[in-house]
């Protein structure tokens, strides 16, 4: 390897994570607000129902995450 190779980094560049951390935050947010305005709108039904609906994609994450 000569001076002039090891002076250029061949390192892949930095990419920029604060947008995707920002997006992450705004879609929960988003489903905060949805399920609290669920709440709000049908009382009680509105905290359960969500809850009862999301078991099937909670148990198939669960199930991709123990087979790795």
């Amino acid at each position: 390897m000569s001076l002039g190779q090891a002076s250029t980094s061949s390192a892949p560049p930095d990419t920029d994570d604060s947008s995707t951390v920002f997006w992450i935050y705004a879609v929960l947010a988003a489903v905060v607000v949805a399920w609290g305005s669920a709440i709000f709108v049908f009382g009680v039904p509105g905290l359960y129902i969500p809850a009862v609906a999301l078991v099937p994609l909670i148990w198939t994450v669960l199930i991709i995450i123990t087979r790795g």
